[in-house]
């Protein structure tokens, strides 16, 4: 599969990387490259709180749609608004195409996360 060895990842297809007590968070390459195309992304606001297992994210393919929960708590303080009009560069570069940075309120949620190994055995058993 080949995730990032940087990344931490969910058991619900979100990467996340941690760096100075801010969560940026997407969605892994596999799950991206498996839906085809996004057409349509909800984004969650700016400034707002979230907690773990609330969703982050809802989005829309020609034959898929649903609500991803998020991985980590906090306070959402940016948003890729970009991606609004063009949800499918999530689908070309899911590393880069991140959808919401979150600063931390609960560092201890971070140990629940996956390395990319862990994470590789957790989705290939998934499938």
């Amino acid at each position: 599969m080949g995730l990032p060895k940087n990344l931490k990842y969910d058991r619900n297809y979100s990467w996340v990387d941690v760096r100075e007590g801010i969560a940026t968070v997407g969605i892994i390459e596999p799950a991206a490259k498996k839906v085809k195309e996004f057409v349509f992304i909800a984004l969650p606001e700016k400034n707002s709180q979230i907690k773990k297992g609330e969703t982050y994210v809802s989005l829309e393919a020609v034959k898929w749609s649903g609500h991803l929960p998020s991985p980590i708590s906090g306070r959402i303080i940016d948003v890729n608004s970009p991606l609004f009009d063009a949800p499918s560069k999530i689908n070309s570069s899911p590393y880069e195409s991140w959808i919401m940075k979150v600063k931390i309120s609960n560092e201890n949620e971070l140990k629940e996360l996956m390395n990319s190994e862990e994470a590789e055995r957790f989705y290939e058993v998934k499938k």
